[in-house]
């Protein structure tokens, strides 16, 4: 017999990927704040 996921197991996964997502962009953008305007990456 199969067994649809829990709803709070699907609810954790997201949350959990939600915050690795936001740590990770947040970081990005931290980096890029850093270095100035010249060096940052071009548009192609």
């Amino acid at each position: 017999m199969k067994r649809k996921p829990d709803v709070l197991l699907i609810m954790v996964i997201l949350f959990s990927l939600g915050v690795v997502t936001t740590g990770y962009t947040q970081s990005l953008w931290e980096r890029q704040a850093d270095t100035p305007p010249a060096q940052s990456q071009t548009a192609g």
